[in-house]
């Protein structure tokens, strides 16, 4: 136990969103005999999350991000990591400003959660960003990406070397997956059931999919829907649902902690979102088969899902697009018929590295 790797993962709190529990889940599955595991809060106070005892948590409490380096860097010296892994966008700047200052040995990795593109066109962040994006992550030892699309974009929006990026899909929780399929189903009525899962803003296109579904209930009145999630449009997304007359037939149940315990009796999975990069819980219900619906959103997505059996991709990022798939893959897809469809292989290309950050 004494020659174990000593790693340093970084997000900015416990359960804020698909990065938070991605980092939390490599967490607790990383070998404890290969790996002493850091989990690293730079913006929380405290924590309280069932994570295995191995696993040391450190809450800094800074508030922003822009007020951890100090904590940061004292927490750096303290640990002396070998690898630090930032697991959020805005953590990663502030860790490659820092590199500097840290430990010769350290070796920083940093995990791109979306394109840059599409952050720096349409993201609504400052023209300065640009310029942080050039220089900062020239100064990590690897950038770890989710698709091929986003290290193509990466490399023609930023001029990144190849060999500093590697493709890595997100880890997911295939055995509480598993484990839930043999709950009974939380789905109520003759259906069919349709389920969305993510934070509830703007860019996931929940109001997009409330007002499709709207179209979609003319043809299936006994159908109803469950949008798994928390966030600043809760307030928006109730009342469009109260102005669509959709209240006893969408439901809004918040934050749930296992999303998957809704597989089971769920008719489609739906990504409504108007941007996206490859989300945590498109995989979880493509490694349970459920039948996809989604906007295309990313080069990414549209990578994995594009000419896939039990698929179907809107036409555009609309309301219409959307009821249009939806239409499609009910009229076509029998209650509780599940598919095989191996997402999780990334395509070896463009000299980018697949399955490996050494």
């Amino acid at each position: 136990m004494g020659n174990r790797t000593r790693i340093l993962l970084l997000i900015p709190r416990l359960g804020a969103g698909g990065a938070e529990q991605v980092m939390t889940l490599l967490a607790s599955r990383l070998s404890r005999d290969k790996y002493e595991v850091h989990l690293g809060l730079l913006m929380a106070d405290a924590a309280a999350i069932a994570l295995p005892a191995w696993v040391t948590v450190h809450a800094l409490g800074a508030g922003r991000a822009r007020y951890g380096a100090i904590p940061l860097l004292r927490l750096v010296w303290r640990l002396r990591p070998a690898v630090i892994l930032s697991g959020a966008a805005e953590i990663s700047f502030l860790v490659l400003l820092l590199r500097q200052f840290f430990p010769a040995k350290t070796r920083v990795l940093v995990r791109q959660n979306g394109t840059v593109s599409w952050a720096l066109d349409k993201g609504g962040v400052p023209r300065y960003t640009r310029a942080l994006y050039h220089i900062l992550y020239r100064r990590a030892d690897r950038i770890i990406c989710q698709s091929q699309a986003m290290a193509k974009d990466l490399m023609q929006e930023l001029g990144m070397d190849a060999k500093r990026l590697a493709v890595l899909p997100n880890p997911i929780d295939l055995e509480g997956i598993r484990a839930a399929q043999n709950e009974e189903s939380r789905w109520s009525g003759p259906g069919p059931h349709l389920l969305a899962v993510g934070r509830l803003a703007k860019e996931k296109g929940f109001d997009l999919l409330m007002e499709a579904f709207a179209a979609v209930r003319v043809h299936f009145p006994n159908a109803d829907l469950v949008i798994a999630g928390a966030g600043a449009e809760e307030a928006a997304l109730k009342r469009l649902r109260e102005q669509l007359r959709l209240e006893n037939s969408v439901l809004l149940p918040g934050r749930v902690e296992r999303p998957y315990t809704y597989f089971t009796g769920c008719t489609l999975f739906v990504l409504p979102s108007r941007y996206e990069g490859v989300p945590n819980a498109l995989l979880e219900a493509a490694a349970a088969g459920l039948p996809l619906v989604a906007t295309p959103a990313s080069g990414g997505l549209i990578d994995l899902l594009r000419n896939r059996r039990g698929t179907w991709m809107a036409r555009e990022i609309s309301s219409g697009g959307l009821s249009e798939a939806l239409l499609a893959a009910l009229h076509e897809v029998r209650p509780g018929q599940r598919f095989d469809h191996r997402l999780f292989a990334s395509p070896v290309g463009d000299g980018v590295r697949t399955g490996s950050v050494a």
